[in-house]
């Protein structure tokens, strides 16, 4: 069976891998929708679509984690057509692994398999926690694979995020 895991991973973190592990047991192939493709330099999507396929990569490779493909979806901005949209980019999978409610029912209105994951202290490993920490200099390194931080100093992506912040400030 193949499953559709469906995240914007920004940026990608430990709950996310945590998550990863066991769909790769429990599943011939695991299909990561990168959401929101598109979307990049903005403080809820700092980071670009290549620096999140790194992220991924990097951190399951380094785990030994092979099962996998990553497909990017950019969004359309029309939920009654974007289950639609999904299935034409991906047209293989037999389930869909969310917790985003909004996504679980988009899926299960159209008569697909959804399952929900363990959470792995959801309210610590958040991609909107992490770039909380990054805009406030608090610890935010542990929250995330080596790999990843390693990418995001790299691309100087908490400098970026900041100036993504500042830029966006209303006066």
């Amino acid at each position: 069976m193949k499953a559709l895991y469906i995240g914007r991973f920004q940026p990608f973190h430990n709950g996310h891998l945590s998550v990863l592990r066991l769909l790769s047991k429990e599943y011939a192939e695991v299909i990561i929708g990168l959401g929101s493709s598109q979307d990049h330099d903005s403080v809820e999507n700092p980071f670009s679509e290549t620096e999140r396929v790194q992220m991924i990569k990097q951190s399951l490779d380094a785990e030994g984690i092979h099962n996998y493909r990553i497909v990017p979806i950019p969004d359309i901005h029309d939920p009654p057509r974007w289950v639609e949209h999904v299935k034409a980019i991906i047209p293989d999978f037999d389930v869909v692994i969310a917790n985003n409610p909004f996504t679980r029912r988009l899926f299960v209105e159209k008569g697909y398999v959804v399952k929900g994951t363990p959470s792995f202290e959801r309210t610590l490993y958040a991609g909107k926690e992490i770039r909380r920490r990054m805009l406030h200099d608090e610890p935010w390194e542990t929250l995330v694979p080596a790999s990843v931080q390693k990418i995001i100093n790299d691309v100087k992506g908490v400098q970026r995020l900041k100036s993504i912040k500042n830029r966006t400030k209303k006066p």
